[in-house]
């Protein structure tokens, strides 16, 4: 059974940081892009980071770049979402997500990773206020 588990979130001042961290298990990691999502009460649930197969392209919202870095290691069957100089718009629940399509690109070079099959975890709170 494919399980997803996060873990790591918070509560920060802002300008903070937090590390997140999804755990995967009962499918075959390797072969998933990875991404994590974060969803505000009110709003839409959206895309916050995403990370190709291999570990090799990377894509973010634009409010995040330069701020937040996904990571993936799939000797361990994990994800990362490393969050810097945390503000309070960041507050939310983030889920990491395996196989949701994800575009990325190299230079003048662009594609798009899927999966079939997609799974979600159940979330962390990442709470940012002083």
């Amino acid at each position: 059974q494919a399980q997803l588990v996060e873990s790591g979130g918070g509560l920060v001042q802002p300008g903070g940081s937090l590390r997140l961290s999804c755990a995967a298990s009962g499918f075959d990691f390797q072969n998933y892009p990875m991404s994590w999502y974060r969803q505000s009460p009110g709003k839409e649930r959206e895309l916050v980071a995403g990370i190709s197969k291999g570990g090799g392209y990377t894509t973010y919202k634009d409010v995040v770049k330069g701020r937040f870095t996904i990571s993936r290691d799939n000797a361990k069957n994990s994800v990362y979402l490393q969050m810097t100089n945390l503000k309070r718009d960041d507050t939310a629940v983030y889920y990491c997500n395996a196989g949701s399509e994800i575009t990325v690109s190299s230079g003048d070079f662009q594609f798009t990773e899927r999966h079939e099959s997609e799974y979600w975890g159940q979330g962390t709170q990442v709470t940012v206020s002083s």
